[in-house]
């Protein structure tokens, strides 16, 4: 009998009460060995990206490697000039807000962001502006997703988005908005597209700004795309 077999029939001697069979597992783990997926070398990179993330990671990693396509998903970058939060006295548990965070930041479509909104408020009660604020961003976020923009600057006076080079856009009709007489677009190289807002009123904020830009640029859409 080899001393790998024998040292796993000591662990089922001692390990009898409830609960032992995750102490055997770690030990026969420690035999077999792990790797370095969650030890020592790996553990670090885990804990500052999150566990979710690193599996999403690798599985992308390992798609690269058998020669699939693999095709990132789009986490578009928000800035916007007005508070849009949950607030501690509206949701005070810590968990509880932070879930409801990440539901609707990785909500697909504006259906989605409404029906958590809903949710909401037959939990908690009619919600504070920072909190309606909060949903229209992430409704705006599902938008910007569609059209593969990597990061949204939006205030009262300007907006920015930066669009990822193969985002669904017609450039014939991009071109003429920009190169329109009088135009308040302006595009860079690399795919940032700014939009002035003249006349601006500071207190309709970033938020409506945006959206006026959108409905904008959705004009430029692909056909294929529309």
């Amino acid at each position: 009998m080899s001393d790998e077999s024998r040292s796993r029939i000591e662990a089922i001697e001692r390990h009898t009460e409830l609960g032992s069979g995750f102490q055997i597992a770690s030990l026969d783990l420690e035999l077999r060995g792990g790797g370095d997926l969650l030890g020592a070398d790996q553990s670090g990179t885990v804990g500052a990206i999150g566990f979710e993330m690193f599996c999403r990671m690798l599985e992308e990693a390992v798609q690269e490697l058998r020669g699939n396509e693999v095709v990132h998903d789009i986490d578009p970058e928000l800035s916007v000039d007005e508070e849009a939060l949950l607030p501690d006295d509206y949701i005070e548990d810590v968990g509880v807000r932070l879930s409801l965070y990440k539901r609707l930041a990785c909500s697909d479509s504006e259906a989605e962001v409404d029906e958590i909104a809903s949710e909401m408020e037959d939990r908690f009660g009619s919600p504070p502006e920072a909190a309606r604020r909060l949903t229209r961003l992430m409704r705006l976020k599902t938008e910007l997703r569609k059209l593969k923009v990597l990061g949204c600057e939006a205030t009262s006076r300007s907006v920015t988005l930066h669009f990822r080079e193969d985002a669904p856009l017609d450039i014939q009709k991009l071109l003429a908005l920009v190169q329109a007489k009088r135009s308040p677009f302006k595009l860079t190289p690399d795919m940032r597209l700014t939009r002035q807002i003249r006349d601006a009123d500071p207190a309709k904020g970033g938020l409506e700004a945006a959206d006026l830009v959108l409905s904008e640029v959705s004009r430029c859409l692909r056909e294929d795309a529309a």
